[in-house]
């Protein structure tokens, strides 16, 4: 998974903006070469091209709608116990492979159309239903919008702290009312080569798209599991998953579809992305576990958006005593299904 070199430049004849006044001040007087500025030309080009793309990377995020959410007693900052992630630091390291194998996504998602929006809940279900992400939004459909701060861990080491704005999960799933045999969750996302460059002829994974994950039910139907539509108080930027994605905070972040548009409980544990790209490399649980290295890389530590920070990796990224009793007396690679419902 590869880092993109970004082609922006910073025209001459622009003014120079606060930040890049800022980023070069800091540099030279932190060099103690104040007087020598003309021999740090390709430094303070960086510089220049740091302070365009700060805020190029903040105009994807200024025509957000702002939303009310109702702060999460549980999942707040004591249960936190950390800083939150800056804002824009999540909006410029995203995975989203449907628009680029870099994680500079928010340069490809311009024409993405997330609004208006529907998804669908059906399979081994009473009552299928669609929802209007608009309805959700409007607190109309699935209660009132929340607010919960959680931490999230990438399976490539590095980590967020992140308020996210939805609803339980298990109010989604509660809502079709599941069939007895109903044993797991298939998430499916869009299909839109259109409007998406990692969908098109000769991008990598066009085979696979959409993008599909899954859970066993009493996964889903955990208190932590939420079906996000906003963060930092507005609606999801489209690099983070707009307009609704999945946040399993005990889980690598690739459990989590974004934009997503189906939603099936099966009585068959279903097939995923990544562990059908490389099922060597990640399995069907993909729980946080500091004592599971990767294949290429060890899970010991995280290192934090933002600052840098190399964090420790908690057991469940933290979330043990909400969900450990999921997985008690079973092998992580154990085909059988339950986990305390029906075991």
């Amino acid at each position: 998974m590869r880092w993109r070199k970004s082609s922006i430049s910073l025209p001459a004849a622009d003014p120079t903006p606060e930040e890049i006044f800022r980023c070069r001040r800091t540099l030279l007087k932190a060099m103690g070469l104040a007087g020598m500025a003309g021999t740090l030309g390709p430094l303070l080009a960086a510089c220049d091209l740091w302070g365009r793309e700060t805020r190029q990377v903040e105009d994807t995020l200024v025509e957000l709608r702002t939303l009310k959410a109702v702060p999460n007693q549980t999942f707040g900052p004591d249960q936190l116990g950390q800083p939150m992630t800056e804002r824009r630091a999540t909006a410029v390291v995203n995975n989203f492979y449907e628009f680029t194998t870099g994680k500079d996504v928010w340069r490809y998602v311009e024409d993405f159309v997330a609004r208006p929006w529907r998804f669908e809940i059906s399979g081994l279900v009473e009552r299928p239903v669609t929802f209007d992400v608009a309805d959700i939004l409007a607190g109309k459909a699935l209660g009132e919008l929340e607010e919960r701060l959680y931490r999230f861990r990438c399976v490539e080491a590095w980590a967020m702290n992140v308020p996210w704005i939805g609803v339980p999960f298990r109010h989604v799933i509660e809502a079709a009312r599941p069939k007895p045999e109903a044993k797991y969750v298939r998430l499916l996302s869009f299909l839109r080569p259109e409007q998406a460059p990692g969908q098109q002829s000769g991008a990598p994974y066009l085979r696979l798209w959409p993008y599909f994950e899954g859970l066993t039910l009493p996964e889903a139907l955990n208190e932590t599991a939420f079906l996000a539509v906003g963060m930092y108080g507005h609606e999801l930027p489209k690099q983070s998953g707009a307009p609704v994605r999945l946040v399993l905070p005990w889980k690598y972040g690739y459990k989590g579809p974004k934009s997503i548009t189906r939603i099936e409980l099966t009585a068959e544990r279903p097939p995923t992305f990544w562990s059908a790209l490389a099922p060597d490399e990640y399995d069907f649980w993909s729980n946080v576990d500091p004592d599971t290295p990767h294949p290429r890389w060890s899970q010991a530590t995280e290192r934090m958006l933002g600052t840098g920070e190399r964090r420790p990796t908690l057991p469940f990224n933290g979330y043990g005593e909400y969900v450990a009793g999921l997985y008690a007396g079973l092998d992580k690679n154990d085909p059988r299904y339950g986990f305390g419902l029906n075991a």
